[in-house]
């Protein structure tokens, strides 16, 4: 036994040493590597936590350096801004979402004649993504996402609903209403409310539009800027679980509503993949050419009841 155990360690240790070995061969490639990551969230979006935390965890693994920048009020033409200053210092690689293709396109531009390598991920489509000449996209496809759940709605009765839209200018927003609409038989324009950001006024849009439309058969948010205040909407209004919600992405507050029954599932595009996986690819792609020759869909998946227990706990900070 003493004989196995000592053959057993000498392996441990073995295997420890070219571990550490690799590890220092792949530290000695690093070439201190600098990547921007440019979203369009303006600073009150919680919701892009996640990507922080993950962007944060990738640059510490793969050892670079990731400044993240954002329009502070969500402004796309600020957004582009950012994209420009960001070309003009000469990163190694850039990260961005697709928030407006036609906002975006002409900055974009810039990166691939000075040929600095971007991956769109989050807002956007993946045709979208090669045409501004991307390596590739990492997202969800969110027409897709909102017919999949408007599909899951209308088994459950649904036939009339409302978009509760925080972020209307953003393309990618209303293609999720579009999908739920065309999935329960609904028409959008008179579905979805441009909510805009403030709690308080969301809140108070949500009740106007449900006593204007007290039909309304179900409500869905884009996430937790218009989840959270149509969660206390719904509270006054004594229609919590009377009304069929869903909601984009996961926060606490998401997560307790639906173990509550006040929301029926939210559609999880798992944003960790987003900030993750994009610095990975880039830093190989920096160090060595390699990248992966297809997209990646990230999402959509869909957290209920009876699977919250698995993600409950890490809800807005790896999910």
């Amino acid at each position: 036994m003493k004989k196995i155990i000592k053959k057993t360690s000498a392996i441990l240790l073995a295997t420890i040493a070219v571990s550490g070995m690799m590890m220092t061969s792949l530290s000695a490639q690093a070439a201190n590597e600098r990547f921007v990551m440019i979203s369009h969230a303006p600073d009150s979006d919680s919701w892009w936590n996640t990507i922080k935390n993950a962007v944060k965890e990738s640059g510490e693994t793969m050892g670079v350096r990731v400044d993240y920048r954002n329009p502070s009020t969500g402004d796309l033409a600020d957004m582009a801004r950012i994209v420009e200053q960001s070309i003009a210092s000469n990163p190694d690689g850039i990260i961005v979402t697709i928030a407006d293709f036609d906002v975006l396109k002409k900055p974009l531009a810039k990166a691939a004649k000075k040929g600095i390598p971007v991956i769109t991920i989050n807002s956007g489509t993946a045709k979208q993504s090669e045409q501004l000449g991307a390596l590739l996209h990492i997202g969800q496809p969110e027409y897709d996402a909102g017919f999949g759940a408007g599909q899951k709605a209308k088994k459950a009765g649904v036939t009339s609903f409302l978009c509760v839209n925080h972020y209307i200018t953003n393309p990618a927003s209303v293609e999720r209403c579009q999908g739920y609409a065309d999935a329960v038989g609904a028409e959008l324009s008179v579905s979805m409310i441009d909510a805009q950001q403030d709690p308080t006024g969301i809140e108070k849009k949500v009740q106007a539009f449900l006593r204007r439309n007290p039909d309304t058969s179900a409500i869905l948010a884009l996430g937790p800027t218009s989840a959270h205040p149509t969660i206390r909407a719904l509270k006054k209004m004594k229609m919590s679980g009377k009304i069929h919600f869903s909601t984009f992405d996961l926060s606490d507050e998401i997560a307790r509503a639906i173990k509550n029954d006040t929301i029926k599932f939210s559609i999880d595009q798992q944003p960790f993949l987003q900030g993750y996986m994009p610095v990975v690819m880039l830093t190989l792609y920096s160090r060595y050419g390699i990248i992966p020759s297809n997209n990646m869909n990230s999402g959509p998946g869909y957290v209920t009841k009876d699977n919250l227990a698995l993600v409950e706990k890490l809800a807005g900070t790896v999910r």
